[in-house]
């Protein structure tokens, strides 16, 4: 009950700590009452200012003119009511009142301007400048929209110097910048926001509020990566938040014209309260046209019928909120250009919602996040795809006889072709069978792509069928078999060695080959002027070896050419070096499986396979059809830690490829390439090599290259490199990739590694961010648990070191609970012990006490290697929060704690594995003369440094710097709690010396300037 004056002054102080919402404001409101009921203005005035603050700080600033009016009277009638500090924020508030008057479009701008001349005198008659006044009379102009107007305002303004009540420097930064965007100098506005951005000029609010404004110029510059990373600390920090609303429609505007319109969508669906807000109707306007700008483009996208967040009490799709946010932003745009007299805000809006996409292609964020559902199917891209179905199909089967991937695209558009209504057959084609057939094997081919084993042998069965049967194609359907089989040895995932299928059907296979040509089946025994030119013959596949499992790349082995002979219509040399090429994946993969270590019989195998392709490949004249085994040799030389050779084995493929005029087969060859040189620590040559796979893989139109795993190894070897804001890019650009390929475990190891490439840049609030969109409830199901483990784990690391306290508690409470079910203690117990730490800086004392007690119990009974040094990092940490918390009533806790400390470590005596005895003694030496100096047990307190002094010297050169800390609270100790400022002049010299003999200038520094102040005090 607030019955008294004290009580409601301690609530207020309470709901000062509270972060600003709605909880605070209405408690603001119901202390300014409680206020009232007693004849003291000197509580009043603070209730009334408390209230203001929350008006501020929530957009309600239809509310804060009226309180403000009542602190005036106060101030006028009480003046002795109020404290030096509450009246400087009397003066200090006349600004969050003209800029609350001119939300509200009721009021008349001759009562703002009226506010300013009020604020101008009083800056006089207190013998203030008038630089705030003439900020705030651009802020009025700025808004209003006259050209001349304005600028001559902020001249005004500007060639004024600052003074102690002008805003804070990084606020004024912002609207000098925002200036600059208004008159289409961008450039000169990110020059101008640089101090902010940089961490010069900061508050409360910033650099946050000043990312969301600079989000447009950074993309229209083409500054991506600076965008990219101030949407996602910037949006972490509005999110939520009423005060912020225009600032959210930023963000969401940002969304739309980066071609994020799902995160856009997410945004909106956080933020459905601001639809609500009444407080702040201009903020409110922005919001609802960075929310316009989405739905339009989305609209204009062909989304129309989506479903999307809204103004709570109905459903809605994107083309009926686009109609109500609409409506209601002309509404507010209308009052606003009537209240001023112009149409600056009709315009400014108008101009928002015209603007184009800025990109052609999405920027990758990081972020895990959806697309709008409900799309419209993308067209097959039309490039060089001919209309004539005959030019049509004889282009495709060209196309496929070489190797080349952008057949794909043809062979898709033959199929819809083939299907529609009405199609008849061209017979200057062939056979109508073998088309039949040939479409079967494509969709064979599709389905191998995909990893769908089950689907692919079927159609590639079927497609054997055909081309044996009706289209009397026998080499067809022989190599259409020796794919099947083939993939009976990479279809499994993760083989154990000795557990393949028998080498009995590719050996029959081979046999039914050789019968064929020895019945003159196209001649082989002619040499190499006897056959076709056909490519072909099966790469490697469409994951890059050494990391992923291979397959026989189903594209290459492509169905006969324009090239055929004419006495079977069949390209033979082709088909044989496709069973002889399927023989090769076959002993690649039980290689494989053995590696490194692989059996005589296996090895003889291997060897054999991939000399029968080489060989016979240089026997018709054509040794780059070969490539693909030499990326099968490269492959197992990798795996068996032979990088060297890897590389030369790669090389000479490469060569092979130039030679031939083939370079659409070299991108594989170089993906692999530039992974073999990040094996060899080469990180730069490791990125020339995957840049050219990538750029080869676009030219080629290779529908079927490992892009987002490409994207991967490029962002690890950028990282490597140095080049972290390139690593930021690929590793995005990857996240991105699997995401569209629905692979997510895979998207969200690419965003675990962009985290910590984000946080080794210095953005740990952008890592936080995209460690965040993969904890969501839709987006972690899909994660497999102990890789979501680890990216809580991360998460709740990222918040703590934000100082987040409480949302990292949170993360740690959700993985103990997931972890405390695995049979890995380990993990268990390092979980619970960050938990209890977390627990306490979150002010959560009794949950923290429990997740100690569990680590405790956790770690003696188990005594797991490794894990003392964790427990006894614990328990100081432990007893220093309860210091930091309790004061000297916590030091008989905190000894507790430290003594369990010392405890763990005794009973560790035999742990070399992860436990440094001299530095785990010191370090509980040093806490717990820590805790002592903070009871004021001073004598105890020296005698414990002097123990943690005498641990760390025996850690030799290791435990110098140590050493030194403790050797600097030790003379704090002398000269403050004992009163012996000579002692500690002493030990210091000591120690300075020690410190530079030792090469640790920093810390010579350190204790350096503290001897001039003990020597100066002294002095005094």
């Amino acid at each position: 009950m607030l019955e008294t004056p004290e009580a409601v002054l301690d609530a207020l102080r309470e709901n000062n700590d509270r972060p600003y919402n709605l909880h605070r404001t209405v408690t603001a409101e119901e202390l300014v009452d409680a206020a009232e009921q007693f004849d003291e203005p000197e509580l009043l005035v603070t209730a009334l200012l408390e209230l203001m603050s929350a008006y501020e700080y929530t957009g309600e600033h239809r509310k804060a003119p009226v309180v403000f009016a009542r602190v005036l009277k106060l101030r006028d009638d009480s003046p002795d009511a109020f404290s030096d500090w509450e009246a400087n924020q009397v003066l200090w508030r006349f600004k969050w009142v003209t800029t609350s008057l001119l939300q509200v479009p009721e009021v008349p701008l001759a009562a703002i301007r009226g506010w300013t001349d009020q604020m101008r005198d009083r800056y006089r008659e207190a013998g203030h400048g008038m630089q705030p006044v003439a900020a705030m009379r651009h802020r009025i102009a700025a808004h209003v929209g006259s050209e001349e107007a304005e600028r001559s305002a902020y001249d005004l303004w500007v060639t004024r110097p600052r003074e102690g009540m002008s805003d804070c420097e990084a606020c004024e930064t912002r609207h000098r910048a925002i200036h600059h965007v208004g008159i289409g100098d961008e450039r000169r506005a990110l020059d101008i926001w640089q101090p902010v951005f940089d961490g010069g000029q900061t508050c409360a609010e910033e650099p946050y509020v000043s990312q969301a404004h600079a989000l447009l110029p950074l993309l229209s510059l083409g500054r991506v990566d600076e965008a990219r990373s101030h949407h996602l600390s910037g949006y972490r920090y509005a999110r939520g938040k009423t005060g912020l609303a225009e600032e959210v429609g930023l963000h969401v505007e940002f969304s739309a014209l980066s071609r994020n319109e799902g995160r856009g969508l997410e945004i909106l669906a956080e933020n459905r309260a601001l639809f609500e807000t009444t407080g702040a109707p201009l903020s409110l306007l922005g919001f609802l046209t960075g929310v316009e700008v989405l739905l339009t483009r989305l609209v204009a996208d062909g989304y129309g019928t989506t479903t999307v967040a809204g103004p709570l009490g109905r459903s809605w799709t994107a083309q009926s909120l686009l109609a109500h946010v609409s409506g209601e932003a002309d509404t507010l745009a209308a009052a606003f250009d009537a209240r001023n007299g112009t149409t600056g805000v009709g315009d400014r809006r108008r101009e928002r919602v015209a603007r184009p996409p800025l990109l052609a292609e999405p920027l990758p964020l990081g972020l895990r996040t959806t697309r709008p559902e409900t799309a419209p199917a993308p067209p097959v891209s039309s490039r060089d795809i001919p209309d004539d179905f005959t030019e049509l199909v004889t282009r495709a089967r060209e196309m496929a006889a070489v190797g080349h991937p952008g057949d794909t695209a043809l062979w898709e558009r033959i199929a819809e072709r083939v299907a529609a209504e009405g199609h008849v057959h061209a017979p200057e084609l062939g056979p109508e069978a073998r088309l039949r057939a040939e479409l079967v094997e494509q969709r064979g081919f599709t389905a191998y792509e995909n990893e769908n084993w089950a689907e692919a042998n079927a159609a590639m069965t079927e497609a054997a069928d055909l081309f044996a049967g009706e289209a009397a194609l026998p080499w067809h359907a022989l190599a259409a078999r020796a794919r099947v089989s083939s993939f009976a040895w990479g279809d499994a995932g993760d083989r154990e060695a000795g557990d393949f299928p028998s080498w009995s059907v590719l050996d029959g296979l081979l046999g039914e080959a050789r019968e064929l040509l020895g019945r003159g089946g196209g001649g082989v025994g002619a040499g190499a002027d006897g056959f076709g030119t056909g490519e072909g013959v099966p790469s490697t596949g469409e994951d890059i070896p050494a990391t992923t499992d291979d397959t026989p790349d189903a594209k290459a082995a492509s169905p006969a050419t324009t090239d055929d002979t004419p006495a079977t219509g069949e390209n033979v040399t082709e088909k044989y070096l496709t069973v002889l090429h399927c023989r090769a994946f076959a002993a690649h993969a039980e290689a494989a499986a053995e590696a490194p270590d692989v059996s005589a019989p296996t090895r003889a195998r291997f060897d054999a396979a991939m000399d029968a392709v080489v060989s016979e490949a240089a026997r018709f004249g054509m040794p780059h059809l070969a490539v693909g085994v030499r990326r099968y040799t490269a492959d197992l030389a990798s795996r068996a830690g032979r990088a060297d050779e890897a590389a030369t084995e790669l090389r000479t493929a490469l060569e092979l490829v130039e030679t031939s005029g083939r370079p659409w087969r070299a991108p594989r060859l170089e993906a692999q390439l530039g992974q073999i040189l990040l094996q060899q620590d080469k990180p730069e040559e490791a990125t020339a090599a995957l840049r050219q796979a990538l750029a080869g893989a676009a030219r080629f139109d290779d529908t079927t290259f490992p892009v987002a795993f490409t994207y991967l190894l490029l962002g690890h070897a950028s990282s490597h490199a140095g080049d972290l804001p390139g690593a930021v890019r690929h590793l995005s650009e990857a996240a991105a990739r699997f995401d569209r390929e629905s692979d997510h475990n895979a998207a969200a190891e690419a965003r675990l590694q962009l985290a910590d490439v984000l946080g080794r840049s210095g953005q740990p609030a952008d890592a936080v961010a995209v460690l965040e969109s993969l904890v969501l409830d839709d987006a972690s199901a899909t994660v497999d648990e102990r890789l979501l483990a680890q990216i809580r784990l991360n998460l709740a690391r990222g918040l703590r070191e934000l100082e987040e306290h409480q949302a990292s508690a949170e993360q740690f409470v959700q993985l103990a609970e997931t972890v405390a079910a695995w049979e890995d203690r380990t993990t268990y117990t390092l979980v619970t012990a960050e938990s209890a730490i977390a627990l306490a800086r979150a002010d959560r004392w009794d949950a923290a006490r429990a997740a100690y007690e569990r680590a405790l119990l956790a770690h003696r009974d188990t005594r797991l290697p490794g894990q003392a040094g964790l427990i006894c990092e614990m328990a100081r940490e432990f007893a220093a929060l309860t210091m930091a918390a309790e004061g000297s009533d916590g030091i008989e806790t905190a000894l507790a704690r430290l003594a369990e400390a010392d405890e763990i470590r005794g009973a560790a005596a035999g742990d070399a594995e992860d436990l440094v005895h001299w530095y785990e003694a010191g370090a509980t030496a040093y806490q717990r003369a820590r805790a002592l100096a903070a009871a004021e047990r001073f004598p105890e307190a020296l005698a414990e440094m002097e123990r943690a002094i005498t641990a760390y010297e025996e850690g030799g050169e290791q435990g110098e710097t140590p050493r030194a800390e403790a050797t600097r609270v030790a003379a704090l100790i002398e000269a403050n709690g004992l009163n012996s400022p000579q002692a500690a002049i002493a030990r210091l010299d000591t120690a300075i010396t020690r410190c530079e003999k030792a090469g640790i200038q920093h810390a010579a520094q350190i204790l350096s300037a503290l001897r001039t102040d003990f020597a100066t005090q002294r002095e005094d």
